[in-house]
This record gives C-alpha cells, structure tokens and sequence, in this order.
C-alpha cells in the first residue's frame, strides 16, 4: 500500500496539491463567512475561494484579479440600474436585464476581466429582493464575498503546500521540448517513406497545446511576482524560442510532404537520422536541465551537426539540380532553411536555459522543503 500511494503522488504530485488546497480554501471561506454572519451561510464566499483557486499562486492571483474585478463592475453596474429603474413585474425585470446584461456581455468580449460582470449582475438584480436587500447593499455584500473568498484563496495558495508559477513555467517548457524530441525523427521520415499525414499533423497539434500551455503558465508567473516578491529570468524569451523551435518543426513537416528520389534518400538517410538523433537529445536534455535548474547541454555537437548538414544540403541541390523535380527540389531547399533556423533557435534555447538555471535562492530553497 505505501509503494502504491508513493507510486501515486509521484504521477499525480502537482494535481493532488491543488485537490489539498481547494479543500483547504473552501473549509477556511465557509468558517470565516460563519464567523461574519453573511446571507446564504457564506455561500458566494466559499464558492469564489474554490473557483479562483488555481495549480499556482500567480494562477490564484489572476484568477482573484479578475474575479473581484468583473464583480466589482457587475454589481456597481447592475446596482445603479436597480436603483433607477423599478423592476417589481416581470416585464420591468426583463427590461432592466437587458439593460444591464447587453453592456456587460460586450464588456466581457473585449476584456477578459469582465466576464463574471453580467453574471454577478444577475445576482444582483433578482437575487437581492429575495434576501431583503436593495440593489446597492447587495452590490456591495457581493463585492465584499468575493473579495474574501479571493484574498482566502490566495493566501491558502502561498501557505499550503505552495507551487509557484516558475517551477509550472519550467515543466511546462520541458514538456514542450520533449513533445518536439519525440516527434523530430518521425516527421524526418517522410523524405524516405510514406507517413500518415493526419498523424504529422496531430504531432504539430500537440507540440501547439504544449507551447501554449507554457505561454499561459508565463502569463501566471507575471501576476505572481507582486505576492512572492521573488526574482526570476525575464520569462518572455522562453516561451518565444519554443515557438519559434515549432515553427522550425512545421517547416521540416511540410518539406517532408513529397519523398526524395531513392538513389538521394540512400545517401542521405544516414546524415538525417544522425541529425534527428542529436536534436532530439539535445531538446530533451534542455528540457531535462531546465526542471534540474542546471547548465544546457554542450551545444558545440549540435550546432557541429546541423551546420555541416545544412551545408551539405546546399551543395546536393546545387549538384543534383537536374535529377530532381521542381517539387523535390523545394523539399530540399525548404529542409535547408528549417535546419538553417534551427540552428540559429537552438543557440537561443541554450541561454535561456542558461538563465533559469541561474534559480534565485527563495525559490530553490522553496522546492527543497517541498514533500517529495
């Protein structure tokens, strides 16, 4: 049973800490609105500390953000309505919803800040003569519940087995790479054999969904940093090499659309499944480095590697210009320029990984009191 459970948490680590925290959020919010005797025993208080809850503390800190931001301008919105316009019969009550609802709907499509306002405005409008409030006393009790419930999920977030956005940002980054190490070869294979193209494109989806949830992962650490106070690299340059990696990746997927002529693919099919092999251990191993905090991988070999590739591309479909048609031709040039840039976007993977590796104290301290 003890093998089991540590086999367990190893697999799910990050998830079972969220399912902790949420718990602790929600009993904290329920005993605290009990303490401030708030309407509907503290309910919208529980509910904002478990739904602003998030896997980080920066992913908490936005998610709060937003919430008391969009409520804020909800409830203020949709309690000065109520206030000016009666709305006692149903035909008032439709009218003055869609008084308040259309503004706050078009506010919540070009801000993602409000889009919890016309909810909250629901709210506020039918809930309030329920409970005996009128439309300000209600706008501001709501205010106020998620409020609390945001600062409990906050501070829950920092205290209770915290997880900071960084540490998402580097396993986000090397999930990435290793999603892009795994593929390489199989896209590469398409000069010398038919591939599933439906499958290759599957491939570039999935390296797609990895880089976003990194760019998401950065947009947390951004809003983490004015709670923890910590310093960190400038995330930005991490999330735009490995974008511009799989745009290097999407290149070489559609070089290998047509097959190289057999004669070509024999003699080359040695150097490519070299090169496949070396990027692919050297975007794993970055991966590896940046959830170690250590150095990247010499860079000499693959840099070696890709250039004496690339140049000997050139010299192939310079030498067999006329063997090969218009479209293997531009196989040949399109792999040259994906290599060429690959080359250039691999030296920028290895400083940013040189640059995280440079782990500010707090947080290694941090990690080191973590359970494993």
């Amino acid at each position: 049973m003890r093998k089991w459970f540590l086999t367990q948490w190893r697999a799910h680590r990050s998830q079972l800490r969220f399912c902790v925290r949420v718990t602790v959020a929600a009993i904290l919010a329920l005993l605290i609105a009990q303490f401030f005797t708030l309407p509907l025993h503290g309910l919208w208080v529980v509910l904002t500390a478990t739904v602003v809850s998030q896997m980080s503390v920066g992913g908490s800190v936005r998610a709060s953000v937003e919430y008391v931001v969009g409520t804020f301008g909800g409830a203020a919105y949709a309690g000065l309505i109520g206030l000016l316009i009666p709305h006692n019969a149903v035909a008032s009550q439709a009218g003055v919803l869609a008084i308040t609802i259309a503004p706050l709907a078009f506010a919540a499509a070009l801000n993602a800040n409000f889009r919890v306002a016309p909810f909250s405005a629901v709210l506020v409008l039918l809930i309030s003569a329920q409970l005996g409030e009128g439309p300000i006393e209600s706008a501001v009790i709501r205010l106020l519940e998620v409020a609390l419930g945001g600062a409990v999920a906050v501070i829950v977030s920092l205290l209770v087995i915290p997880v900071s956005a960084d540490r998402l940002v580097r396993e986000a980054a090397a999930a990435a790479l290793n999603e892009m190490a795994n593929d390489v070869s199989a896209i590469l294979a398409g000069l010398f054999q038919s591939v599933d193209r439906i499958e290759i494109a599957a491939m570039q989806n999935r390296i797609g969904s990895r880089v976003t949830a990194l760019q998401d992962a950065v947009a947390e650490m951004e809003s983490e940093r004015p709670v923890t106070f910590t310093a960190v690299p400038d995330p930005g340059p991490l999330p735009r090499t490995l974008l511009r990696l799989r745009h290097d990746i999407v290149i070489m997927g559609r070089a290998c659309a047509e097959q190289l002529p057999p004669q070509l693919g024999e003699e080359i099919r040695p150097r490519v499944d070299g090169v496949a092999e070396t990027v692919s251990n050297y975007l794993r191993g970055c991966g590896r480095a940046l959830t170690a905090r250590r150095a990247a991988p010499p860079l000499d070999p693959v840099q070696a590697v890709l250039g004496a590739f690339t140049s000997d591309l050139a010299a192939r479909r310079h030498d067999d210009l006329a063997q090969m048609s218009a479209g293997q031709l531009e196989t040949i040039f399109a792999l040259g320029f994906a290599f060429d840039q690959l080359q250039r976007d691999v030296t920028d993977l290895a400083r940013c990984v040189r640059d995280w590796a440079a782990a500010p104290k707090r947080a290694r301290l941090r990690e080191e009191v973590t359970p494993p």
